[in-house]
């Protein structure tokens, strides 16, 4: 109700009793009733005359619903309790002189030496490393949480979760609506601003790999005490990444919410500011998904790795515990051309598989390209380029990569398509066997890739099992 901006910009105001609204506890008084926070509530405007139709609508579902007041024309919001007025406010004077607060920011000390930091020691085995980092619990599988909830919703999912996006077929149509979450802490911890442009990135990487046009976000932002200069500067920031990526992305903010004061013992957790995005497809039934599907298939990579991409890496925290170094660089008008070109190359029928290249880096994305939620498993014989020291090929995180696999005839297709988006593309090999083979450095069974991912979460959780 408090929403002033709309009832402003409509020219109307609105009435309310809270003695028609259902409470959970007797002698509510008026000012607990309307600070309330309550869940599983919503406030729903209709047309006069037909309250007895939405309340049909909610009976079916067994939920509770009742008439509590009515839109006005004179511009106010009035509060009743019974016949006794406890508020009658301007409707305006919400929208225009809502409180704005300016706090103190200031830039953490502690930035300069986390950018400083040396990049992390190669791999003394690059098999172990690739198996440590698909237990690990920010890239292991979450089937044990998800599984435990009811993930099908009426029959109208389509790709269950665990992929790149959820993706549900709409009522009595073909479109289909794909949902994606995204955040990466640790880049926001690095660098608020860049950090929450990687995360509507990823988001909207995450949805054109299945093949929908991302619409709008919504998010939930995560932070510590804003009264501490520092973690107000990390909430500033964070908000100018999310809106200029959105800007760019065309991805509106439809909603969202905010959590401060997340501290124990005074310590802070990591910025992390939730993404949630939804995108069309127009036709579900020409979804994508991640994993490899016929032998022979060739494997590509669109985007490049770049050297400094480590900072804040699953890697250099396997490897030395710690976050450091800054978060990879994005260039939104490059990922935007990526969203583009994955787009045009699926809506064209030649893509086999498409996934999202972020945490863990090309041999993570690799791997999960492997495990299949069900069905017959693919492995792969891949070499990489060689411009790189193999560890920052296999594990930088550099943002703005997708791994595709195509048929070998549709490759100067896409070559063409990537040089009209102005992409860059690199062959890394085939789809071949049941073993994930990357030439002198990696070369495991995909059911030992498919072990490790799959029994992370769960082997953190009943250890000794």
């Amino acid at each position: 109700l408090a929403g002033g901006a709309g009832q402003a910009r409509g020219g109307v105001g609105v009435e309310i009793d809270l003695a028609l609204i259902p409470q959970r506890e007797s002698g509510m008084t008026p000012y607990e009733i309307m600070l309330s926070e309550s869940q599983e509530r919503m406030l729903l405007v209709a047309e006069s005359g037909r309250e007895e139709e939405v309340a049909e609508i909610f009976t079916k579902w067994d939920l509770e619903c009742v008439v509590i007041g009515r839109v006005t024309d004179d511009g106010r919001l009035r509060v009743k309790n019974g016949r006794c007025i406890v508020a009658d406010i301007p409707a305006r004077e919400l929208a225009d002189q809502s409180p704005c607060y300016h706090r103190p920011r200031r830039r953490p000390d502690y930035l300069d030496a986390l950018h400083a930091a040396a990049p992390p020691p190669e791999p003394t085995d690059y098999n172990e490393t690739l198996l440590r980092l698909l237990a690990s619990p920010t890239l292991a599988a979450k089937d044990w949480v998800f599984q435990q909830y009811d993930h099908m919703v009426r029959l109208n999912t389509v790709l269950l979760p665990g992929a790149d996006a959820a993706l549900l077929r709409l009522p009595d149509s073909n479109k289909g609506l794909a949902m994606t979450l995204d955040c990466n802490a640790r880049y926001c911890y690095l660098d608020p601003c860049r950090g929450a442009m990687l995360a509507v990135a990823e988001a909207a990487r995450n949805l054109v790999c299945c093949g929908a046009r991302p619409l709008a976000i919504t998010n939930c932002l995560n932070f510590g005490n804003p009264e501490k200069p520092e973690i107000m500067w990390q909430f500033a920031q964070t908000i100018e990444g999310i809106s200029e990526a959105c800007r760019v992305f065309q991805t509106p903010v439809t909603g969202g919410n905010v959590s401060f004061y997340n501290e124990t013992k005074g310590e802070a957790i990591y910025p992390t500011p939730v993404i949630g995005m939804v995108g069309l497809l127009a036709d579900c039934r020409t979804h994508v998904t991640p994993w490899f599907k016929q032998p022979g298939d060739l494997v590509l990579l669109l985007g490049e790795t770049r050297p400094q991409d480590w900072g804040g890496s699953e890697y250099l925290k396997l490897s030395t515990g710690t976050c450091a170094g800054r978060a990879p660089a994005l260039d939104l008008r490059r990922e935007r051309n990526l969203h583009r070109l994955c787009l045009a190359a699926i809506g064209e029928g030649i893509v086999r598989s498409a996934h999202d290249c972020a945490e863990g880096g090309l041999a993570l994305t690799l791997a999960e390209c492997c495990i299949p939620p069900e069905g017959e498993a693919c492995g792969a014989l891949l070499r990489l380029g060689g411009a790189l020291a193999p560890w920052l090929e296999l594990f930088a995180e550099s943002a703005s990569r997708v791994v595709l696999s195509v048929a070998r005839d549709d490759l100067p297709r896409l070559r063409e398509l990537a040089g009209e988006y102005r992409v860059p593309l690199q062959v890394l090999g085939k789809v071949a066997g049941r073993r994930l083979v990357i030439e002198g450095l990696i070369d495991l069974e995909v059911d030992e890739l498919a072990c490790a991912w799959r029994g992370g979460i769960g082997k953190l959780l009943r250890p000794g099992e």
